[in-house]
């Protein structure tokens, strides 16, 4: 169980909406979100609806600026990540449709182009756990969410022209 509480200003100031699931559109609660806590678990938080535009990973703790996290606007959409216990595995492909080289991860991996001389990572296949994957070696730069499921195209799920360059597992207790 999560829970999470948005405020429209910085600082934890004015009106505040919690919430302790997925919000797909924060404007339904509040005009906008600057700031927020995280009281217990685990969330993306989103700069457009629909999970959708940047994403950052939250876990317990206070955050008083959205802007300190690379967030462009304000938050508009958040996801509760739940609790994994047990394996990781995903596939991932040099190219869209599951299709080029491919490889199979059970563990982090620092630099994807560097470990598995893949150009590219343009698809993939989580079959166990939830992930993140950054554009930059070393867990840096813009980073995307992904939970069970098949993802043909990393386009598809917002990151057009984005390259994938490493990717951790999401262990936190939360």
């Amino acid at each position: 169980m999560g829970k999470i509480t948005f405020y429209e200003d910085k600082n934890f100031q004015g009106r505040s909406y919690e919430c302790m699931s997925d919000c797909s559109d924060m404007t339904t609660y509040l005009s906008k979100c600057s700031s927020c806590r995280v009281e217990s678990g685990c969330f993306m938080v989103y700069d457009r609806p629909n999970y959708m535009g940047n994403q950052f990973f939250l876990r317990r703790g206070e955050y008083s600026d959205y802007t300190t996290f690379g967030m462009s606007d304000s938050i508009r959409s958040c996801r509760l990540i739940p609790q994994h216990r047990g394996s990781y595995r995903m596939k991932i492909f040099e190219r869209e449709n599951f299709q080029g080289q491919s490889h199979e991860l059970q563990d982090d991996c620092d630099n994807i182009q560097d470990r598995y001389r893949m150009s590219d990572c343009q698809s993939c296949n989580v079959q166990d756990g939830h992930w993140l994957m950054y554009e930059q070696p070393h867990y840096r730069g813009k980073m995307m969410y992904l939970r069970p499921g098949e993802y043909r195209s990393m386009r598809d799920v917002g990151h057009s022209g984005m390259r994938l360059s490493s990717v951790r597992r999401i262990m936190d207790s939360c």
